[in-house]
């Protein structure tokens, strides 16, 4: 059955699916810890709901769903602000600094490390995994519930920052080793980089208290942990090309514990963002119409999940600008249970 995979938001009763998803990659934003989980589905279920009335300390996750047996196969999140007085946004600065003897006629490079705060920081979109079995669909799984991250922020633009952030992974052992903290953090916290990471998903004081202020050398540091500064791991290379292609860069900045590297870029210049709008449906289409392409269309029920979406067939009807209308697949409207001359979101694929 075509485009019959769905999106929505995730709720409690989730756990059980969504931590063996997480054990698939087990990163900060979604450990492969069950009270983790839950507290993670407890909290997306009260921002998707309002009942959490800042916007800024909201967090949502968004689940795939097999269309053959409603299990759960990848799951994406927005993390409505990074930083804030009682939990700063930590980073590492990584900077290029030149040094020239003309005495010896020597000329050295160095990568110099810094370590900052903010406490206003951007909005962090993460927690990107699709099951092993699922990456290579033809339906181009990974990309529908990476993008659907964009139409909610479009859907909701006020509630987000205006720079947006994607942490990436950097190579990292089979066992999950850090060269980089093997040879920087565990030196000022005396703690493996498993027990940091634990700690710093609770309270990330330590980082502030044990680490120094001043600029490191990476010169210092062995050859293997240089190697992993700002670099992508090949887990997340596809991440990396998706993300410059609309519109991110790297901000020659790495998280303080494994060196992976933070891409940015301006809410309003990616290209998802930008092209995700509202639209009224005109009509829907029937099998073997012509359509302009497939398009990711959402609704927002009053009752959970809050939040569904569906990739559908679709067709831009020419008009009024003040009131787009477009026309889509009737096979996606019923499972988002809209009509024709109801309101949706749209984000066109093709």
């Amino acid at each position: 059955m075509p485009f019959s995979y769905e999106i929505r938001g995730a709720v409690p009763s989730d756990e059980e699916q969504l931590l063996d998803v997480a054990h698939h990659l087990n990163t900060v934003n979604l450990p492969a810890d069950r009270e983790e989980i839950r507290g993670i589905l407890e909290h997306a279920h009260r921002s998707f709901s309002g009942a959490i009335k800042d916007p800024r300390r909201r967090s949502y996750v968004f689940v795939l769903l097999d269309p053959d047996d409603g299990r759960i196969v990848g799951t994406s999140m927005i993390i409505g602000q990074l930083g804030r007085r009682d939990a700063p946004y930590i980073y590492v600065d990584v900077s290029e600094e030149e040094r020239y003897s003309a005495t010896l006629d020597r000329h050295f490079r160095h990568v110099v490390l810094k370590i900052g705060y903010a406490y206003n920081g951007p909005t962090e979109i993460g927690g990107l995994i699709v099951r092993p079995e699922h990456r290579k669909k033809p339906e181009r799984l990974g990309q529908m519930i990476s993008q659907v991250r964009f139409l909610y922020l479009k859907m909701h633009r006020d509630w987000f920052k205006d720079e947006l952030l994607a942490e990436l992974l950097p190579p990292l052992e089979p066992d999950g080793t850090s060269h980089l903290w093997d040879a920087l953090g565990r030196k000022f916290t005396d703690m493996t980089y498993a027990e940091a990471d634990r700690l710093s998903k609770k309270n990330k004081e330590f980082i502030k208290g044990l680490f120094p202020e001043g600029a490191i050398y990476a010169t210092l540091l062995p050859e293997s942990a240089q190697g992993v500064i700002g670099r992508v791991g090949a887990q997340t290379k596809g991440v990396e090309k998706m993300l410059r292609r609309i519109g991110f860069s790297y901000a020659w900045r790495i998280d303080p514990f494994d060196g992976g590297p933070h891409f940015t870029a301006p809410t309003d210049e990616v290209t998802l963002v930008q092209r995700a709008h509202p639209v009224r449906i005109a009509r829907l289409l029937s099998g073997g119409e012509k359509t302009t392409g497939r398009a990711l269309v959402a609704v927002e029920p009053r009752e959970p999940p809050y939040f569904r979406a569906a990739v559908a067939a679709w067709r831009r009807v020419d008009g009024d600008l003040e009131e787009p209308r477009a026309e889509i697949g009737a096979d996606a409207a019923a499972r988002l249970g809209v009509r024709e001359g109801d309101d949706v979101w749209i984000l066109p694929w093709d």
